[in-house]
């Protein structure tokens, strides 16, 4: 299996931290939606394109983050995107987050489920077309991703 990973990088914005300039655990809600949406038009697959093409919605189910360290205001963060399991309805998308210098600063997935939109919304298997085109960003589980 290929080792590839994506990576998009941005800024920790104004608002995006505290008070005291320090990120808020909330906003990284933000650095996974925009590193996932980047992740899938780098594939080809516009959101539109996923619903209108395949007739899917992707929900998600889970997502979990491990904050490791704290960035601050400015700092830019390189966030690694790649996907660790794919299972028959389902999929887990992982990012790494890495600050100033190369620290890890939180590491997160999402677990998305692939939904049918023209059939009340239940689950179905992924379009195979679609498992393709993540094929170059797909990692065994066991892989380390994060730095020591």
């Amino acid at each position: 299996m290929n080792r590839q990973k994506f990576v998009v990088r941005d800024y920790v914005r104004w608002g995006d931290v505290d008070p005291e300039g320090i990120i808020r655990y909330d906003a990284y809600t933000r650095f996974m939606e925009m590193a996932e949406g980047d992740f899938f038009r780098a594939v080809g697959l516009h959101y539109n394109e996923i619903f209108e093409r395949y007739h899917i919605g992707i929900p998600r189910r889970v997502m979990h983050v491990e904050f490791l360290s704290s960035p601050v205001l400015d700092e830019e963060l390189e966030v690694h995107v790649y996907v660790s399991h794919v299972g028959t309805t389902s999929l887990k998308m992982n990012f790494d987050f890495y600050g100033a210098g190369g620290v890890v600063r939180a590491m997160g997935h999402l677990v998305i489920v692939c939904v049918d939109l023209r059939n009340g919304r239940r689950k179905r298997p992924w379009p195979s077309e679609l498992l393709e085109l993540i094929s170059p960003y797909r990692v065994a589980a066991t892989s380390s991703h994060v730095a020591s």
